[in-house]
């Protein structure tokens, strides 16, 4: 992991970084120095750790809804392919099999 010094509101940071990540990591940096100096400059708040909190729920507001919206279980998401229905299908009859008649699953 390659390791990037980066400055937010004037502060150096050293952060990790995966190979190939670095345009996108000074992309989110650039981000949130930018948020973080935006509230800093409206003079309200001072303490630098408050700036952050406030950045942060900003950013994170202002993100697509369906960055928010967490992945489907991945159980739904095999019986959306025909294919893996089937497959799925198979697994939950050899469970009922196993568990008996009384505690079926399908």
């Amino acid at each position: 992991m390659k390791q990037l010094e980066v400055h937010i509101m004037g502060q150096s940071y050293l952060l990790g970084c995966p190979e190939g990540g670095e345009a996108r990591l000074m992309n989110v940096v650039a981000r949130v120095d930018d948020a973080m100096c935006k509230i800093r400059e409206a003079g309200k708040v001072r303490a630098r750790d408050r700036i952050a909190v406030l950045a942060a729920l900003n950013l994170a507001f202002d993100m697509p809804e369906q960055a928010n919206t967490p992945a489907p279980d991945p159980l739904t998401a095999a019986l959306s392919q025909p294919d893996e229905t089937a497959k799925v299908k198979q697994l939950l009859m050899r469970l009922d099999a196993a568990l008996g008649s009384d505690d079926r699953l399908i």
